[in-house]
């Protein structure tokens, strides 16, 4: 088949990329670099530089694509807090711009990498995907009004969709910026180098952490699975995981010994957030394949001690 993914050469974009390519697909990438790396991609992507609000460059790539996934997107909560507007113009405005050139083109299906964060608090867990959103910061009100727009989008002009809500993400691979850093990255390394972890709120709220590989074969799976045209599925763990407890076992996997500090909760955060898997198994034969501790071994062994 033949795919084009956007933000290609982010965390999952990147992953996705390399294990089609190794299976014989053909893949274009189209990436602004803003934070993304295009080093990580293997030499078979096709990989272009280019914003996902660039309609006449969407246009001249979408020519004989079959299926595409959507990833382009600004990902930070706290961020998005600051900076609603610029949240809102990519991460809405982009997809919207994406499915108006599918329907000039005529691509019959995409599959758009959505976020568990859309749930915000909700009183039942593991959360199923007929709960009523409630999002609680700007990146996951984005994120909610972009699934809305690809779903009335692709049933007015006959574009098959799935919204994959992902999960807590992780593993080989995952950018670490000095603001910010993703909770398991940051955890890993300042065990590492007996730094300080640092726990916003009191630890006791929960995630569902999902190993990228785990993420990947949804994502395969959704490009060619029957009967998904406008369904939503949760992609996760189904494990939820407390930030004491995840802060213990990064401290096992590394053998090192930080210290522990807690600070206020961040704005937008969730007290609990764990994913029902029934429809992804139902639907997509998905089932999570790496546990926690060895997806956090993996990530361990492939980004921090052998770059150390």
């Amino acid at each position: 088949m033949r795919y084009l993914i956007t933000g290609v050469a982010g965390f999952l974009g990147s992953a996705l990329a390399n294990a089609l390519v190794a299976e014989g697909h053909s893949v274009i990438g189209i990436d602004d670099l803003s934070t993304g790396d295009p080093n990580k991609l293997v030499s078979g992507v096709q990989f272009n530089r280019a914003d996902v609000n660039d309609r006449p460059k969407l246009w001249s790539l979408l020519q004989e694509v079959d299926c595409v996934y959507h990833l382009a997107a600004r990902v930070i909560v706290p961020e998005s807090v600051l900076y609603p507007r610029e949240y809102n113009q990519v991460n809405v405005g982009g997809t919207v711009t994406l499915m108006e050139a599918m329907r000039d083109v005529g691509v019959r299906r995409v599959v758009f990498i959505s976020s568990g964060t859309v749930y915000g608090n909700q009183p039942l867990q593991p959360v199923k995907e007929d709960a009523i959103p409630n999002p609680r910061s700007p990146y996951a009100v984005s994120k909610l009004a972009a699934e809305f727009y690809v779903k009335s989008i692709g049933s007015l002009w006959g574009i098959e969709t799935v919204n994959l809500r992902v999960f807590n993400a992780y593993g080989p691979g995952q950018r670490r910026p000095p603001v910010h850093t993703p909770v398991i990255p940051g955890f890993l390394r300042q065990a590492w180098e007996n730094g300080t972890i640092v726990i916003h709120g009191d630890g006791n709220q929960t995630r569902d952490y999902v190993y990228r590989d785990d993420v990947v074969a949804a994502m395969k799976a959704a490009s060619t699975a029957p009967e998904i045209n406008q369904l939503t599925i949760n992609v996760g763990s189904g494990t939820e995981m407390n930030l004491r407890d995840l802060s213990k076992l990064a401290i096992e996997v590394t053998g090192g010994h930080p210290e522990i500090v807690y600070n206020p909760r961040n704005e937008g955060g969730l007290s609990r957030l764990c994913a029902d898997l029934s429809l992804a198994r139902e639907k997509l034969g998905y089932e999570p394949k790496v546990s926690l501790v060895d997806g956090l071994k993996l990530t361990f062994d492939q980004d921090i001690r052998i770059k150390s």
